[in-house]
């Protein structure tokens, strides 16, 4: 009676240990014990032939929130801050993009300011000149406003890279004591698509550059007119729009100050007001690696998500892609929606598919811990 007694009250951890040893432990004809503690098997003479396959370990942290019901021996999700990958939970830090984005220059901070100021051809953007109101090297009326632009057409040469503009670079010509005063309007559109997708570049605005002119030592009225951005303003570029319109410089009333008068147009048209050429245009910058394919296949496994925890691993890396994107942003008091372009006019996606990524990527940021996401101006359609 007493083996019997003592049979029937032994503790439940007792029977759990005897359970899981028969379980976990009991190959090739050997029982071992299994431990808990150490989630390990200990076999008869410190053999490992007893070890069978073990279960997950579900607990805080890297653990497993739950083992996956068809293999117990792996997570079948995770807790909050983790992501599935192959079976084993790990942090939500995403990998380096640079296999789909690149977005930094081997050129260090002094030797980019340097080439930017000797306007260096080592760092010039070779883009197309288009423009139906003047060309190059030719003089025109000054009069009326002159547009033209620098134009890449990445999708149809460049479609492995995206480019970063660091300046702009004039050379504008007037005629002998011409009074006229060049006023340039510079737009910049990031990834393609119409005109009404650029932006408004603030020049000498909050802390935003100024044009520097410099003349040069010609017969004419001749300055080269620079831009330089440099790596705190450097930002996408696709097209960049130049309008050129004129005003009239004049002195005040006592000599020491200049005085403007704008629009030219209202100004009698039988003055003589000079005559101006634009000698060559730069842009200043460089082109980095871009693969879109690769980005389609993250986005691919939104839908058809190739192993367990890979939607994750797509849905963090677009992330991390998109806020890089957008960091790059021009000033104002909110972000531009870069990445909504680069999905628009660089992938080629529809419109609803842009809503739609947007949308899973800002529901996978709002699960993720210590994050704060950001609202951004629409900048494509």
């Amino acid at each position: 009676m007493k083996k019997v007694s003592c049979f029937l009250h032994r503790s439940s951890t007792y029977w759990l240990n005897r359970i899981q040893s028969f379980l976990y432990c009991n190959e090739n004809g050997l029982l071992g014990s299994f431990s808990e503690e150490t989630h390990s098997c200990t076999c008869p003479n410190d053999q490992v032939a007893c070890l069978g396959s073990l279960p997950c370990i579900v607990g805080d942290g890297s653990a497993c929130l739950t083992c996956a019901p068809d293999n117990r021996t792996r997570c079948g999700t995770c807790n909050t801050g983790y992501m599935l990958s192959q079976g084993l939970c790990k942090p939500e830090v995403a990998d380096s993009t640079e296999h789909y984005i690149g977005f930094e220059t081997d050129l260090q901070d002094l030797e980019m300011k340097y080439l930017l100021q000797k306007t260096d051809r080592r760092i010039e953007v070779h883009a197309i000149f288009i423009s139906n109101d003047m060309r190059l090297n030719s003089w025109f009326d000054p009069s009326w406003r002159k547009r033209m632009l620098l134009t890449l057409k990445s999708n149809k040469y460049k479609s492995s890279l995206v480019h970063m503009i660091l300046g702009i670079s004039l050379q504008i010509c007037l005629t002998k004591n011409s009074t006229l005063e060049p006023v340039l309007a510079v737009y910049v559109n990031p990834f393609g698509g119409s005109h009404s997708e650029s932006w408004f570049m603030p020049v000498n605005e909050n802390s935003f550059p100024d044009w520097e002119r410099t003349k040069l030592d010609l017969p004419l009225q001749c300055y080269n007119w620079t831009l330089t951005l440099g790596n705190k303003w450097k930002t996408f570029f696709e097209t960049v729009h130049i309008y050129l319109r004129s005003r009239i410089r004049s002195n005040g009333p006592n000599g020491n100050e200049s005085i403007y008068y704008e629009p030219l147009e209202f100004i009698d048209p039988s003055r003589n007001l000079g005559y101006m050429k634009i000698n060559n245009i730069q842009v200043f910058g460089y082109s980095m690696h871009f693969d879109p394919e690769a980005i389609r296949d993250l986005i691919l496994q939104l839908d058809y998500p190739y192993t367990q925890g890979s939607q994750d691993s797509a849905l963090l890396q677009l992330l991390e892609i998109r806020d890089r994107v957008n960091k790059l942003s021009p000033p104002g008091q909110r972000r531009l929606d870069l990445f909504s372009c680069l999905l628009r006019h660089r992938l080629k996606l529809s419109t609803s598919e842009v809503v739609r990524i947007q949308s899973a990527l800002q529901a996978f940021n709002a699960k993720l811990p210590n994050t704060v996401d950001y609202d951004t101006t629409k900048l494509c359609s």
